[in-house]
């Protein structure tokens, strides 16, 4: 899936949290979603040792009803444990205490120009090239040390 797809795909389902949100009567919500790959290499005593690719996903909503709130986790995007991450997160607000300090700020107080940080930057490294590349940096690391000592 490309970047741009995995974008469109998280929007959609932080649109379908709030939607779900409203639907279950919460006056205010937010949501953060995030989707991470990656590739880790180990190397010990100049041998590969593990290679693991992980993918993980990430949501996250706050509901507030009045000044009660609510929040719940979970790394499933399906839109049934959407649902049920939202509906959790209502229960929860429902039976919490008032806190007139809970709630979003007002909209104007709100961002609205995010600038692009640039923080995006994919490396094309395969298990075999990070295995190889892991193995020299130990080596060098070997080297260097023993140089100090």
């Amino acid at each position: 899936m490309s970047k741009a797809e995995q974008i469109s795909l998280l929007k959609q389902v932080v649109e379908d949290l709030l939607q779900e949100a409203r639907h279950q009567g919460a006056e205010a919500a937010e949501a953060g979603v995030s989707a991470q790959t990656g590739l880790s290499v180990t190397v010990r005593l100049g041998e590969t040792e593990t290679i693991e690719h992980t993918s993980d996903n990430g949501l996250g909503i706050t509901v507030y009803f009045g000044h009660r709130k609510g929040s719940a986790n979970t790394t499933d995007l399906r839109p049934e444990a959407v649902r049920e991450s939202v509906a959790a997160a209502c229960r929860i607000a429902k039976h919490t205490s008032e806190d007139p300090a809970a709630g979003l700020a007002d909209a104007d107080r709100m961002a609205r120009d995010v600038p692009d940080l640039d923080l995006y930057h994919p490396w094309d490294l395969d298990a075999r090239a990070a295995s190889s590349q892991s193995r020299a940096i130990q080596a060098a690391s070997s080297a260097s040390r023993s140089q100090w000592w």
